[in-house]
């Protein structure tokens, strides 16, 4: 895995942050992982970004919604699921031009704007949140292989918020070895994180039918329903196993706004009174016909 030279040299060391104990590298074992992309309103993608620094990937003249969620099975601070639904996004002074990113993804800042990351345990939402900036909160999360599908639900609050089926591919054969950027916002600052993860993908590409997306109608979920978002994915995958390292190294600016902001982002007064819990929520309320279920 091409991992940062300084993430291998410090590799085996110990940290203590925010009473959190960590062994470097922040690393993740044997994670079995989905991922869908859907084609989303351009406009519609610039108005959830708050960032003006921060722009929509442009493909072709639509954005691009990505949901990944990764069972996290081994990591420095035990098993969780994290459920990410973000927008693709550049970075730099002005809009990317289009399709140029995907080739040039350094020059352009490619990554995605992480919207909203449910994940299973408190400890989670401590360190991702406290440190790295991610819109992490505890929420109600499986993570299911079944014959046909990989699928992940998401509730909170005794509601369906969203669930994500994918079809589930012959095999995995294609080799990945990779980094990722996210974009988040907390503290009223704009947070950039580095991971690096490798894999064996099964994928499909402009396949009809070969994801399904569920939206509940919590208020929490208002935002999607404003995005036109194609039903029919531009690109679907699914990794039986990965192994991941989360950086150390982050990159955060103030975000601004042409007038004073009317009130403050969530701070740091969401995280320290947080403990260092392990224990999930109940499972979600998922049907036992799920899998042929529309």
């Amino acid at each position: 895995m091409a991992i940062p030279a300084r993430q291998r040299r410090l590799a085996g060391r110990h940290a203590l942050v925010d009473d959190i104990p960590f062994q470097i590298p922040v690393a993740s074992q044997n994670s079995p992982a989905l991922m869908a992309v859907f084609s989303i309103d351009l406009d519609a993608a610039r108005s959830v970004i708050p960032a003006n620094e921060v722009h929509p990937f442009q493909l072709w003249r639509r954005g691009l919604l990505v949901v990944t969620v990764i069972d996290y099975v081994i990591t420095n601070i035990g098993r969780y699921i994290e459920y990410s639904i973000a927008i693709a996004c550049t970075h730099g002074r002005q809009p990317a031009p289009r399709l140029l990113p995907g080739l040039f993804m350094k020059t352009f800042g490619t990554g995605q704007y992480v919207v909203d990351l449910p994940v299973s345990t408190e400890v989670s939402v401590k360190g991702g949140r406290g440190i790295w900036g991610m819109p992490k909160h505890q929420a109600n999360l499986d993570f299911v292989i079944g014959e046909q599908w990989v699928s992940s639900q998401y509730d909170l609050d005794g509601q369906m918020m969203m669930r994500i089926d994918v079809q589930k591919p012959r095999t995995a054969w294609l080799p990945v070895n990779t980094g990722a950027v996210n974009y988040c916002s907390f503290r009223g600052m704009l947070m950039k994180s580095y991971i690096y993860f490798r894999g064996k993908l099964g994928f499909s590409l402009f396949a009809d039918r070969s994801a399904r997306m569920f939206i509940g109608d919590h208020p929490r979920m208002a935002w999607l329903r404003t995005l036109d978002i194609d039903p029919n994915p531009i690109a679907t995958g699914f990794f039986p196993s990965t192994t991941g390292v989360l950086d150390d190294y982050f990159e955060c600016w103030f975000v601004t706004s042409a007038e004073p902001p009317a009130e403050p982002m969530p701070g740091l007064e969401t995280t320290y009174p947080l403990g260092q819990s392990q224990q999930w929520l109940a499972p979600p309320a998922r049907p036992a016909d799920w899998e042929s279920a529309r």
